[in-house]
Parts: C-alpha cells; sequence; structure tokens
C-alpha cells in the first residue's frame, strides 16, 4: 500500500496510468486497485457547487432546470468549457464524455464555430426575416440525404417530433400513433408513454403507460406500444391497429432501450407493416444523425417518410427540424391559405443557430465520420476488455460514437432485457460518482457521446478509470 501526497489542483496519473486533475491531499492506492482519493470539490459539501445548489433551491423546483444533469448530493457547477473538457466553479478539470447529450460533436467552443458566431453576433442574433444560412443549411441537409426532400426548422428535438406527428396525423387523417417502449423522443405527450414502464405493468404485449402525472386517457387510447427488436410481434400489432394509425414512430438505437441498435430484420418488418396499413413512417435521428454523412439512416439502410433532428445540426445552439417527402411535407406549406399543420417559432431559425449549424455540419465530412466513429469503435473495444479484467459482471453496448455501460451481464435486446435491478443501478451510480471524482463525466445512466476532439490517449486514460472503479465494485461484492 502507498499514500502519495499530492498539491491542490494537482495532475498526475494513478496507478492505472490515468491522467487526471483534482484538489486533494492524499491518494492511497495499491496493486489491486482498491484506492480512495481525498477530493473536496465533490461531494464535499464546501464548494462553490454547493453553494450554488443552495441558492437554486430558493428559486429553482428541486434546485434544478434540467433533471438529467442532477445526481445527489448536489450537481457540480461549470464556470467555462473547451474542447473536450469542463472547468468547474470550484476549478477542476473534468473530460467530459456527456457533451451536452450528444448535442456537441465537436466538443466545446470550437474554433471555427466560434469565430463564424462571433462574426454573426456583431450583425444580429434573431430576425423577423428569414435569412440565407437557413436556406444553405437546408440545402447541405437534402444534398445528404436522399430522404429529404424540404426541411422545416424549430427549436429542439422535442419540438420537431411533435410536428412530425402532426405532419402524419394531417396527412393520413388518422388518430393514432405507435412507438417504442422505453423509447425517449422528448416530452410532447404521445411520444412519452411507456417511457419508464415497469415489471409490474408489463403485459405480453406492451401496454401504454402515463409517464406524467394527469395524462389524459385519450392520450393513451391513441398510442400503441411496440417491443423492440421483435419483428413478429411488433409488426402484428401495427397490423392490428388498421386505418386508425397515422405513424409509426422509431429510433435506431434507443438510448434507454438498451443502447443497442435496431435489427434489420426488425426495421424491414416495422416498415413494411406500416405502409402495408398506410402509417406514415417516422424515423427520430435527434441523436442517431451523428452515425454517418447520411445519417443512421444511410448506415442502416431505411428510407423514413418523415425525419426528426436536432442537436448536431445546431453547431452547439438549441436547434430542431424535420425533414422528408415532399408530399408530406406539404402539409406546412401556407402559399395557399391556412396550411394543415401550421409551425412557427421566435426563434426558429435564428442567426445563430444557423450560422453554427452550417459550419458545425460542413466539418462533419465523411472522413470526420469515418473517423469518428472508428474511435467509438476502439472505445468500445478497450472498455469491454476492462471489464474483462475487472471481474466485474458488466458489459457495453451503444454504436458508431455512443457507448452505454451495463451493471449486469445479461443479453440486451430491448428495454426489458435491459431493465436493471435495484442493486444494479446503485452500483451504476456508485460507478458514475467514482468516475466523476477521477474527473470523467458520463450520464447517470452510463452513456458517452464522443466528440471529434477527443484523442486516443484521452480515452485510453478513461478506460482505465472505468477498470479502477468496476475492481472496487467487484471487490464489494465479494466482501459483501
Amino acid at each position: 500500500m502507498v499514500d502519495i501526497a499530492c498539491p491542490y489542483r494537482a495532475r498526475s496519473r494513478d496507478h492505472c496510468g490515468i491522467l487526471w486533475t483534482a484538489r486533494c491531499d492524499v491518494i492511497t492506492f495499491d496493486h489491486s486497485f482498491a484506492w480512495s482519493v481525498s477530493m473536496p470539490r465533490w461531494p464535499d459539501p464546501d464548494t462553490k457547487s454547493r453553494s450554488l445548489y443552495d441558492r437554486a433551491l430558493n428559486v429553482l423546483p428541486g434546485g434544478v432546470t434540467r433533471v438529467a444533469p442532477w445526481q445527489p448530493p448536489y450537481p457540480v457547477y461549470a464556470q467555462s468549457c473547451k474542447g473536450a473538457w469542463i472547468t468547474d466553479v470550484d476549478g477542476n478539470q473534468i473530460f467530459d464524455l456527456i457533451n451536452n447529450f450528444a448535442s456537441l460533436i465537436h466538443g466545446h467552443a470550437h474554433p471555427a464555430i466560434i469565430d463564424a458566431v462571433t462574426a454573426q453576433l456583431s450583425h444580429g442574433t434573431a430576425c423577423t426575416m428569414p435569412t440565407e444560412r437557413e436556406v444553405a443549411l437546408a440545402e447541405l441537409l437534402c444534398e445528404r440525404v436522399p430522404a429529404f426532400d424540404k426541411v422545416r426548422f424549430c427549436n429542439s428535438g422535442t419540438e420537431a417530433v411533435m410536428l412530425a406527428v402532426k405532419a402524419a396525423r394531417a396527412f393520413t387523417g388518422r388518430p393514432a400513433l405507435a412507438k417504442v417502449e422505453g423509447a425517449y423522443h422528448g416530452t410532447y405527450d404521445h411520444v412519452e408513454v411507456s417511457l419508464d414502464s415497469r415489471p409490474e405493468n408489463w403485459g405480453n404485449d406492451p401496454n401504454p403507460v402515463a409517464f406524467v402525472a394527469g395524462t389524459p386517457k385519450a392520450v393513451l387510447d391513441d398510442t400503441v406500444i411496440l417491443p423492440f427488436n421483435q419483428p413478429e410481434a411488433a409488426a402484428r400489432i401495427i397490423r392490428e391497429q388498421g386505418a386508425r394509425l397515422a405513424a409509426v414512430l422509431i429510433d435506431l438505437m434507443p438510448i434507454y432501450t438498451g443502447c443497442v441498435p435496431a435489427t434489420p430484420e426488425f426495421l424491414k418488418a416495422i416498415t413494411e407493416a406500416a405502409r402495408a396499413t398506410g402509417a406514415i413512417v417516422i424515423l427520430d435521428e435527434v441523436i442517431s444523425f451523428r452515425f454517418g454523412y447520411s445519417g443512421g439512416q444511410g448506415v442502416f439502410g431505411i428510407e423514413p417518410d418523415l425525419t426528426t433532428l436536432a442537436k448536431i445540426i445546431g453547431g452547439g445552439f438549441p436547434v430542431g427540424a424535420v425533414a422528408g417527402k415532399e408530399k408530406i411535407m406539404a402539409v406546412f406549406d401556407h402559399r395557399s391559405g391556412k396550411p394543415a399543420v401550421a409551425s412557427t417559432g421566435t426563434f426558429t431559425a435564428n442567426m445563430v443557430t444557423m450560422t453554427a449549424g452550417l459550419v458545425g455540419m460542413e466539418l462533419m465530412t465523411e472522413e470526420a465520420f469515418d473517423r469518428l466513429n472508428a474511435l467509438g469503435d476502439r472505445t468500445r473495444s478497450k472498455l469491454s476488455d476492462a471489464v474483462r479484467r475487472s471481474q466485474y459482471p458488466a458489459q457495453i453496448t451503444g454504436h458508431g460514437s455512443i457507448f452505454k455501460i451495463h451493471t449486469h451481464s445479461r443479453p440486451v435486446n430491448d428495454y426489458r432485457s435491459a431493465w436493471s435491478t435495484p442493486e444494479e443501478l446503485a452500483d451504476l451510480a456508485a460507478l458514475q460518482a467514482g468516475l466523476l471524482r477521477r474527473g470523467f463525466l458520463i450520464s447517470t445512466k452510463g452513456n458517452g457521446f464522443l466528440s471529434t476532439v477527443m484523442t486516443e490517449a484521452e480515452l485510453d486514460s478513461f478506460v482505465d478509470a472505468v477498470e479502477g472503479e468496476l475492481r472496487i465494485l467487484a471487490t464489494q461484492r465479494l466482501l459483501a
């Protein structure tokens, strides 16, 4: 056993070879990886983050605006962000593997985007009139994706999905929507249904289960739930809906259903069933658009009727979009009077977002996508190796530049097989918190999203940190 004293906010390497930055007094470790670190920055009560959270409790419900970044006993507050790193208000350096939940494909404050936005600021931020930049960004998207004839911009992924569902209803004249059990598509009423169904309300076929209090019964009645990656069952449920089904909403790799890709058989079955009933196929590419130059649909070989976009097409600024076939997108066309679906917004296609989005997407060449996906493949492979060495029963899933750490080793194929027990969730929380204390940020659900500015060396250090934390969990299991 060795104790090493280190200066305040020192940068050093632990016995795994991991580079970290921390406020610490003593590091204690041995060759079994069972080490401890005294880091007053979190979750010690005497930090600026703790003080800010106490202030926030007086003015924000629960002390936060976004629930997703929350973790007990208090969230870490950011001071500044650059590249792949965040500096918190206590001066600690944190390697950011969340990237604002997959929206920052170039990391923080990319110089080319910052220069373009800074130049735009002196010419205005938002204007009632349209601008050339929104035309240019729409042209870029349509040129890259064969299924995009027209694009309608909005301000978030939630809004994009809502508009796509409305467009499908307007085009088909039908009320019902089908979606996958456990799949997240934003905070619109119908797409939230069965987001977090539990074993006690599972049936042989998934049931529509309210996610938020006060969900109207009519919302549940018009929402059909599909099992993920079960082609025959999903196709049967779709066909049973017949002429009442307006759309089937799918995600190529729903983050909350285990972060496993849809199988070709599943995609083929549900798209064929949807078209046999006259329903619209809506592909949610809010996250999966980072999979390739023509989006996830180019990689998976699927051509939807409508696609929802957000995150990476905004260059780090709020954005959303619906894109698709001209005959369906015509529901937004106002030229003959009131459109079938009216959509507008004060900040829709604002100058700053369109400028940042255009530059960010221009930077994502085919070569850039190839490099980022290769980095993702490498990281998942090394994480899987680290899991095996740790002797903890974990596993890694994901695709492209996305990974997820599961604190169980059961085969994962859908929402139910990915379901974690309370004990497994407790281990995941401990893993995430341990990584944060080491200076690495992943989501509380175990997800990470890579960016183009990350290096192999940085990610190798992250892998070492994961192995160290899993070894600690494995030891704790043996001692329990």
